[in-house]
């Protein structure tokens, strides 16, 4: 059975940072794009980063562009998600996908049950 299992979320004053994870385990995604996305309260879910199978080609969007780093560990089966310089406004539930190659969450096959994001201002 696949499962992710992101960690890491929590309350952070505006300016803060935190580190999210995402442990895969059933098979190995190493061939696999992953990425993170959002969502907000009322909102829809949006593309927040997402990184190739080969960690060369990585995408952002617009609001995180500069303040979020997406990175993976294949010998580990895990993807990461530092995020700097946060803002209220990145306040979310934040969810790892996998199986997909684009920033749209319709590629995705693979969803975590997603971790939350407070952000204080």
């Amino acid at each position: 059975q696949v499962q992710l299992e992101e960690s890491g979320g929590g309350l952070v004053q505006a300016g803060g940072s935190l580190r999210l994870s995402c442990a895969a385990s059933g098979r190995t995604f190493s061939s696999d794009g992953m990425a993170w996305f959002r969502q907000a309260p009322g909102k829809e879910r949006e593309f927040v980063a997402a990184i190739s199978r080969s960690i060369i080609s990585r995408y952002y969007a617009d609001s995180v562009k500069g303040r979020f780093t997406i990175s993976r560990d294949n010998a580990e089966n895990t993807l990461y998600l530092q995020m700097n310089s946060l803002k209220p406004e990145d306040t979310a539930v934040y969810y790892c996908a996998a199986g997909g190659r684009s920033t749209k969450s319709a590629e995705y096959e693979y969803w975590g049950q997603g971790t939350q994001v407070t952000v204080s201002s």
